[in-house]
């Protein structure tokens, strides 16, 4: 920018000026200099930032190319997300469930009303005391209840997942259950907490009120779906069951049929010596016995599950082949865990084999299942809380 000498007195003296009348013109020569040079800028600023805009926008094509992708990806996500979220709660609200079940047979157990009901409904009645049941039906009403229909969903590892559609109708007894020699009647419940069931009562049930480690969950088969009359009413989903089989098979390992987990209740020493004969044992424990609880509820040695037939299920829930006796280094799929119907406590797990130890015969091996490997042990008799699988037809 130019710059101008500011006159002297004498150059304007020269032009007939005083330096009063000269200064402002200076003054505002100056300031038209100083506004010109700044509205140069500005336009240079704003052609600068007008070509930086044209440069940082998308074109119309850009924008519909990415929210198509965006769609796909959301398409092909968000339903395993959901699926695997609602597969969660379910998990969540069937162990919930259970607990409270358990305690409320416990406080029974305790109080010494568990025992000696000689059909379901007496024993329902006492029940509602301890766990709130809103509605009761009879055997013939039991849709009333519970849904009309449930499919029954069974794990074929080897072959696509089978399902078999149940007719809930034809349920009138605890034999319509999977429980052969009870001689009660099957009778539909809505309890409080909005799970629907329909339950059976053992009338051989015996109470045990010196300890609290009995559950009393041998006393009762139960069918129950956490979402009452919620879609999909598919076993193991929603609909989950104690003691209870509609069907032989929850899952399958190659031709190997298992039904569905569960902990078994222990027998004394008493009844395991009249029973061993018939079941398959070698030597009873002297106290309760979990292990041989296991196999009374299985129906014998034989229908309990091997070694290789446990490492079915592990090669499974580890997403991978090969596993036998002890493996570390894995990862297991707790999904995988709860699909198949066994819970875990922060990816803890044991479960029962058929061989008895030859050391004075107070354990029995199972295999542990853990978050990052596997392994064959011996627990002990008396441990309540293992669980157990047996052999399906």
């Amino acid at each position: 920018m130019n710059t101008f000498p500011r006159p002297t007195g004498e150059g304007l003296r020269e032009r007939g000026l005083s330096a009063h009348d000269e200064i402002p013109k200076q003054v505002q020569h100056d300031k038209y200099v100083s506004e010109a040079h700044s509205n140069e800028l500005n336009v240079l600023t704003s052609y600068r930032l007008n070509d930086f805009k044209k440069k940082a926008a998308f074109t119309l094509a850009e924008v519909l190319i990415t929210l198509a992708i965006i769609g796909i990806v959301a398409a092909m996500t968000i339903p395993t997300l959901i699926a695997n979220y609602q597969e969660r709660a379910w998990n969540t609200s069937a162990q919930v469930f259970e607990r409270k079940l358990e305690e409320a047979l416990k406080t029974m157990n305790t109080q010494q009303s568990l025992a000696g009901y000689s059909n379901t409904a007496d024993f329902v009645a006492a029940l509602g005391k301890h766990f709130k049941i809103t509605r009761v039906c009879n055997s013939n009403e039991i849709t009333s209840c519970f849904s009309d229909k449930i499919n029954w969903k069974i794990i074929d590892i080897s072959n696509n997942t089978e399902s078999e559609t149940i007719n809930i109708s034809t349920i009138k007894t605890a034999a319509d259950l999977g429980q052969e020699n009870w001689d009660t009647e099957a009778i539909g419940v809505q309890f409080a907490n909005g799970t629907t069931g329909i339950i059976a009562y053992n009338p051989e049930c015996k109470e045990n009120p010196y300890t609290n480690q009995f559950t009393g969950t041998s006393c009762i088969s139960l069918l129950y779906d956490i979402d009452g009359f919620k879609n999909p009413n598919t076993y193991p989903k929603d609909v989950r069951g104690i003691n209870s089989k509609l069907i032989n098979c929850a899952f399958k390992m190659g031709n190997t049929c298992f039904t569905a987990p569960f902990k078994p209740e222990p027998i004394t020493k008493a009844e395991c010596e009249q029973l061993k004969g018939d079941l398959g044992i070698k030597e009873c424990y002297f106290a309760n016995d979990y292990w041989a609880g296991a196999v009374k509820a299985c129906g014998g040695v034989s229908k309990m599950p091997t070694d290789a037939q446990l490492n079915d299920i592990a090669n499974y829930v580890y997403n991978t082949t090969g596993i036998s006796g002890y493996i570390y280094g894995l990862t297991l799929d707790t999904d995988k865990v709860a699909e198949l119907g066994f819970t875990h406590s922060n990816g803890f797990f044991h479960v029962w084999s058929e061989k008895e130890t030859s050391s004075m015969f107070t354990s029995a091996y199972t295999r542990i299942f853990n978050p990052n490997g596997t392994h064959v042990s011996s627990s002990g008799r008396t441990t309540s809380s293992l669980q157990a699988v047996c052999l399906g037809d």
